[in-house]
């Protein structure tokens, strides 16, 4: 899959780098800036949901490829480790890929290969209607 320009919208205002995309694999990185603090200066979490979905759309996206679209139906992300500095990476993998639905996992680690965060996204895959 081409990787989309992401020169407008949320991917450009966090700051994302579209590393890889692939129907089994998606890789995002990102630096922690004071941008994306909440007020006792860590990484918000919505950041960590954010960046969870993003990975999960784009490879649920690239798996169901000119079949349709998908969309996100849930997102569960657990925040285990604060971030107040550094550079991060996400690792999207399918966990279940059907007929009508995929369910994506993310795990984001810090430079150091710490797990910070961790979540999972459900998709309903949208077929085309001719």
């Amino acid at each position: 899959m081409t990787i989309p320009d992401f020169d407008t919208g949320l991917v450009a205002l966090l700051g994302l780098r579209i590393d890889e995309v692939t129907a089994d694999r998606v890789t995002i990185s990102w630096t922690m800036t004071p941008r994306l603090a909440q007020p006792q200066g860590l990484m918000h979490g919505g950041v960590h949901c954010a960046v969870v979905e993003t990975a999960a759309s784009l490879g649920g996206a690239a798996w169901y490829a000119d079949r349709g679209t998908v969309v996100g139906v849930a997102n569960q992300t657990d925040f285990l480790r604060a971030v107040s500095a550094g550079e991060l990476v996400a690792v999207g993998t399918p966990v279940h890929r059907g007929r009508s639905q995929q369910l994506w996992q993310v795990e984001i680690r810090d430079s150091e290969q710490r797990l910070v965060a961790r979540g999972q996204v459900r998709l309903h895959n949208l077929a085309k209607t001719d």
